[in-house]
């Protein structure tokens, strides 16, 4: 835009009545109209002696402008410092983006939707919306979250043209189309504050009109399984029915999928009722399958690398890649992975070298080195104490970190816990001459960042995403046995020594005596973490915090903020009975018996038994859980509850 365009505008003056009428305007494409338009105003700003500072929205143009800038910065006297203003660099480089450049200098800074937070860069005069962001969506249908350009909405609009801001008066021009008086009139009462300033919206009035009035909820664009947990373990009855009495209740398909991963990972049962699993994942402010790699990780006794991966999971990358030292960065990134082919792994190696860097008074060093962001760094340090006092209340460790730990240096367990916290996100292996072929259940062909050939036949995954094609994020390799012994559940196929996991599209095949020991050893493993979790559900210590005088401990009462156990005693075909008894998601079935008491009775010694530890419970012990039954039965009967 030239300076007969700014006259007619009315750039610096107050504008009142019909929109002025630009004559001759050009439509340009959207790339080379946000590079002209920063050029442009950049070298207005240097005639009339302003300080400018340009906010771009969308992170696509950064490189591009850069060199524009810098070929603009060659021919005229004035030097362009470029900040890229975006998530990862915010942390690092603030203090360049509120800095005000020496004189002869002029700062852009390029931003992504970032730009619509409550920050204040007091030398901002020129805006330039580019009226798109990547926005986090979720395809029901295929089960998937997207990141893909979109359009803003109206007050997304609005708000990158004044919130943030904080000018004085805003005159907001929509390049080549139309002028809005409206964000003008709205700052009029703010005179004084900093300054006037400029926004430059790069899309036409017909198209904002046609933008979403508000951003969409969070509850239907984003995964929905940690809502699902949290609405069974408040007892607030049937996901499905709770969720669609939302003012914008989810689509149907999102709920089913999220149900349906609740019961994959063991979270709830095939009646949508939590288990011991569900209640224990229930208490940790983490997403679901971040917290069973947490409950197994102290399970197993490898808690510290896994407490890594969890902290690492639930903050931002720590890996730095800068836009100009991409190279160096990926090979700094690669030497943690020691060839491994696992990105967790080489999280909790870049995390141990800089606390020992830290140790020696050279944190900030180390990171600097190897492209590391210490801030992000020292948040995983933060939550992995706080994940240590989580476990330590539900009773599944002690103070004594050396016995949580003891198998910490194997990463054959370290990659089998994983697994088992990121399953069912997994994908095969192909390896090719020249490259690797990855497929997903639900997507079919996805992509990994890295080309390297993956010496193992799956490949377990945090996120993926789609963008143009669906990527996957945070990947480690694992073997066939990791999968069978710590993923979901297995059933045998039709033919002897196959096996199947995920309704079959996972399939195993191998000799008959080594699928019997797979099933074996797999059902030990389930019945060592059930155990487990059901004592540290219980509680054989008093939680810290717990109300004084409230029964915590042992079988003589209902243990604390659980239910009662019950029972059901049924007649078998040969005219025995055979009694169960039900207690927070387990199920305790005993032996048939020709008598009515007696299989009451062996039932409750097989539940006590498995509360106590004990391989075998005394009379005494056995006649006081049948009584407890009995009690729990005709309280329920009195109360007209249906019991089980």
């Amino acid at each position: 835009m030239d300076d007969q365009d700014n006259n007619e505008t009315g750039r610096g003056q107050q504008i009142t009545g019909e929109p002025p009428r630009i004559n001759d305007a050009r439509i340009v494409g959207s790339n080379t109209l946000v590079e002209a338009l920063v050029c442009a105003r950049v070298a207005v700003a240097e005639d009339s002696g302003q300080e400018a500072l340009v906010l771009v929205r969308r992170d696509s143009h950064n490189i591009r402008l850069k060199k524009n800038c810098s070929l603009m910065g060659s021919r005229t006297t004035m030097e362009i410092p470029t900040t890229i203003n975006n998530v990862i660099v915010l942390t690092t480089m603030s203090r360049l983006i509120f800095d005000k450049p020496e004189d002869g200098v002029r700062k852009i800074v390029l931003a992504t939707n970032m730009a619509e937070t409550s920050i204040t860069i007091n030398d901002v005069v020129f805006v330039v919306d580019c009226g798109k962001a990547k926005e986090t969506s979720y395809d029901a249908l295929n089960n998937t979250p997207c990141l893909l350009p979109s359009w803003i909405s109206k007050a997304s609009a609005r708000q990158v043209s004044y919130s943030h801001l904080n000018l004085t008066s805003i005159y907001c021009l929509w390049v080549a189309f139309w002028w809005d008086n409206h964000v003008m009139d709205s700052r009029r009462g703010r005179a004084g504050r900093v300054q006037s300033g400029e926004c430059y919206h790069l899309y036409p009035r017909c198209v904002y009109d046609s933008f979403a009035d508000y951003q969409l909820p969070e509850l239907l664009r984003t995964p929905l399984q940690s809502l699902c947990l949290q609405i069974k373990s408040l007892k607030l009855g049937s996901i499905s029915e709770f969720l669609s009495r939302a003012l914008q209740p989810p689509e149907p398909l999102s709920v089913q999928n999220a149900i349906e991963y609740l019961k994959i990972i063991g979270a709830l049962d095939e009646n949508e009722n939590l288990t011991v699993l569900g209640h224990n994942l229930s208490m940790l402010p983490v997403e679901p399958k971040l917290g069973k790699m947490l409950l197994l990780g102290s399970i197993f006794n490898c808690l510290d690398p896994i407490m890594t991966v969890v902290a690492g999971l639930s903050v931002r990358d720590p890996f730095l890649l800068p836009f100009d030292k991409k190279d160096l960065a990926e090979s700094a990134k690669a030497q943690f992975s020691a060839r491994d082919y696992s990105d967790h792994l080489a999280l909790v190696r870049a995390y141990e070298g800089w606390r020992e860097a830290e140790r020696q008074k050279s944190g900030y060093e180390y990171c600097w080195k190897n492209f590391l962001s210490a801030q992000t760094l020292k948040a995983i340090d933060s939550l992995r104490k706080q994940f240590f006092y989580l476990l330590k209340d539900t009773s599944l460790v002690d103070n004594n970190i050396e016995t949580c730990n003891t198998w910490s240096h194997d990463g054959h367990l370290v990659r089998a816990i994983i697994c088992a916290g990121l399953f069912p996100g997994i994908c095969s292996v192909v390896n090719k001459e020249k490259s690797i072929s990855l497929k997903s259940m639900e997507d079919g062909q996805v992509l990994l960042y890295s080309e390297l050939k993956i010496p193992h036949p799956w490949l377990v995954f945090n996120e993926k995403v789609k963008v143009n094609s669906v990527f996957l994020r945070d990947s480690t390799a694992v073997s066939d046995s990791a999968v069978l012994l710590f993923g979901g559940n297995i059933s045998r196929g039709g033919l002897d020594g196959h096996l199947k996991m995920l309704g079959g599209y996972l399939e195993f095949f191998m000799k008959p005596a080594l699928a019997d020991t797979y099933l074996r050893l797999k059902k030990e493993l389930e019945e060592l973490v059930q155990k487990k979790l059901f004592k540290s559900q219980v509680g054989h210590k008093k939680p810290r915090g717990a109300p004084v005088g409230r029964k915590t401990a042992g079988i003589r009462g209902p243990v604390a903020g659980h239910g009662a156990p019950t029972y059901r005693t049924t007649r078998l075909k040969n005219k025995k009975f055979r009694s169960t008894v039900f207690f927070n998601g387990l199920d305790f079935v005993g032996q048939p018996s020709s008598n009515k008491k007696l299989a009451e009775k062996d039932v409750a010694a097989q539940a006590l038994q498995w509360l106590t530890g004990e391989t075998q419970s005394s009379h005494k012990a056995v006649d006081h859980m049948s009584m407890l039954l009995k009690k729990s039965k005709k309280k329920h009967k009195v109360q007209g509850t249906k019991w089980r």
